[in-house]
């Protein structure tokens, strides 16, 4: 899988789109910073659980809104930094449709504290200081609309939030 040193996780993503708008939600993470991301999270594939009923889960579990049916993935991304010991894998799927109205709080981390169906230039806005791992797949993907799954490689060297040098290593 991987170099055993390194923490491992597997996150889901999903795309949801209401009139031309994305929906992102506000993340404070544990050191304080705060940072814009499609919904999504960690899935315990180990416990069993799919990666589609756990986009699912954690989609209602950030926002309120039930999506019965995924499409994708949209693209996959893997992401290394060594220094700081860890791997991350996603999938970032597209919503099919969707119930419900937004309601944030019900997030069981306790790290999602916003969220909002965003325009174009609200997405740049809003992930203007988000992760390049974030970022830069999200932007492609809303600026050329591909059904085809493509696969992004980043590499993270530091091991601070003041000294990280993210690299694309691939497309």
């Amino acid at each position: 899988m991987g170099d055993p040193e390194l923490r491992e996780w597997f996150v889901a993503g999903g795309i949801v789109e209401s009139h031309g708008r994305i929906l992102l939600v506000r993340n404070v993470r544990r050191n304080g910073r705060s940072d814009w991301t499609p919904p999504g999270g960690v899935i315990e594939v180990r416990d069993g659980e799919s990666t589609i009923d756990g986009l699912t889960r954690e989609v209602e579990e950030e926002t309120g809104l039930v999506v019965p049916e995924w499409s994708g993935p949209l693209y996959s991304i893997s992401t290394v930094a060594p220094d700081l010991g860890w791997h991350m894998r996603v999938e970032v799927w597209c919503a099919r449709e969707f119930t419900g109205e937004i309601s944030v709080g019900d997030d069981p981390d306790g790290i999602v504290v916003e969220a909002e169906f965003v325009d174009r230039a609200g997405c740049d806005l809003h992930l203007e200081t988000t992760h390049p791992w974030v970022r830069e797949p999200l932007n492609e993907w809303l600026d050329e609309r591909w059904t085809q799954t493509r696969r992004y490689d980043y590499r993270v060297d530091g091991t601070t939030m003041d000294d990280l040098v993210v690299c694309r290593v691939s497309e």
